[in-house]
């Protein structure tokens, strides 16, 4: 089931990044950092009242401005406003209701999605009392004050959020199958691909558009399976590439990254790997999910003899966090191998998802310190007692050590690659979570 979207709105300077920071800054998920991999902080992950949902961060809006950097942040803003759930329109109430908040107002009315009015920077309610009455004039309901800096008032906010969530999906036929976002930047051919599944040896096929998703869903079924294709349909490209516009078709990705199984991560052949495909692939990585790199338009690149096996390791090279991914080479637009996709899907969704007993977990690690002992610092040594799968998609195993200081990055990577070694889990992610134990209270 997909997370529902809520989206900070406002003309900058009004403290949304505070109020962002506050509200994911203790309830971000656990990875493991990525070597090469920025995350930009556009986004996060929160949880109210047992609900989880996705907070985005925009940039300010400036609706009276005409350069070329506000123009962008507008284009930031009315995507988020396109894709969210619920809006929250943080002002300042300091500087009372300006003319850029009255337009701001105004474009989120035509939204006609839920918004919840917050003033910020209202340390003192007594204070700031009548200034706070000025907002009902921009015909939003009740301005709701907090302080993002000292945490106050916050919790109204997320209670006023949590009542405006879209209720839970509860559509248990779409657990059935299996969820595959297609990602990459805008023009490597992600709609292409689509379209060649479903205009070919479809059984049934029925086009959903995203209610409030930048993505359009396509069911899809086969011999192989059930599958929900999710067609991430990039920002076009203008004369001049910018950052920010880049930033926000990564975000795209990124919000259907958070609902998929596997992700088939299309690359250019013509291109090769770029930065912003860096950026894409290294979220679905830090998401934990299935990863499959596709290099589409391979009918269209020069090749001799060695061609392919050169061609995987300058990815490998580029993507080297991405070493356990397989690579396909495919046409999208000739469907020259597109229909093998799906064989590895299946594979790939299977090793996401795989459990391992915790004695066979255990007979694994003990061959691997009898092979390479652990490390030792100043005389102290890491002591393994014992591992246990803790949960999947991806695979994650809690180790129980002596000193969680003593277990080191490369002797963590030598557990992964033994435990892949064994049990495969080839296409997903492996977490290590270390933990500490007395050696008194361990039973042998």
């Amino acid at each position: 089931m997909s997370k529902p979207i809520v989206a900070i709105i406002g003309r900058p300077n009004v403290g949304k990044s505070t109020f962002f920071n506050y509200i994911v800054g203790s309830r971000i998920s656990i990875v493991e950092d990525t070597p090469g991999v920025t995350r930009d902080r556009i986004y996060g992950e929160s949880n109210w009242r047992g609900r989880n949902f996705t907070l985005i961060d925009t940039g300010g809006i400036e609706p009276e401005k005409n350069d070329v950097i506000l123009t962008q942040m507008r284009l930031q803003a009315n995507i988020a406003i396109d894709i969210a759930d619920v809006i929250i329109f943080l002002t300042d109430v300091r500087q009372g209701v300006t003319a850029a908040d009255e337009e701001i107002a105004v474009m989120l009315k035509k939204s006609k999605k839920p918004i919840i009015l917050v003033c910020n920077k209202a340390d003192s309610y007594q204070k700031f009392q009548s200034d706070i009455y000025e907002f009902y004039k921009l015909g939003l309901g009740d301005p709701m004050p907090v302080s993002a800096s000292n945490a106050q008032g916050i919790g109204d906010v997320l209670d006023s959020v949590y009542e405006n969530l879209p209720k839970p999906d509860k559509d248990e036929e779409n657990e059935e199958r299996i969820k595959v976002a297609v990602i990459g930047k805008p023009n490597v051919g992600k709609s292409s691909l689509i379209n060649k599944i479903l205009g070919e040896n479809r059984n049934i096929v029925s086009d959903i558009a995203g209610t409030t998703r930048d993505a359009i869903d396509s069911y899809y079924e086969n011999d192989n399976g059930k599958y929900i294709f999710i067609d991430t349909a990039g920002i076009r490209r203008k004369s001049k590439v910018t950052e920010r516009i880049e930033k926000y078709s990564v975000m795209r990705s990124i919000l259907a990254i958070e609902r998929a199984d596997v992700c088939l991560m299309l690359i250019d052949a013509n291109e090769g790997v770029t930065d912003q495909d860096a950026k894409i692939a290294g979220e679905a990585h830090e998401a934990g999910k299935g990863i499959i790199i596709v290099v589409n338009k391979w009918d269209e690149y020069e090749k001799d003899t060695g061609t392919l096996e050169k061609y995987k390791k300058e990815i490998y090279s580029k993507l080297s966090y991405l070493s356990y991914a397989p690579i396909m080479f495919i046409s999208a637009k000739t469907g020259q191998r597109v229909d093998k996709l799906f064989g590895m899907i299946n594979y790939v969704a299977e090793q996401n998802a795989k459990r391992v007993t915790t004695s066979q977990l255990n007979q694994v690690i003990n061959e691997a310190i009898a092979i390479v002992q652990p490390p030792t610092d100043k005389g102290k040594k890491l002591k393994i007692f014992y591992g246990t799968q803790a949960s999947t998609k991806p695979p994650t195993f809690v180790i129980f050590v002596n000193k969680k200081d003593l277990f080191h990055f490369s002797y963590e990577r030598y557990l992964v690659n033994q435990i892949r070694k064994e049990f495969g889990l080839e296409g997903t992610p492996v977490r290590i979570i270390v933990r500490e134990k007395l050696e008194k209270d361990v039973n042998v």
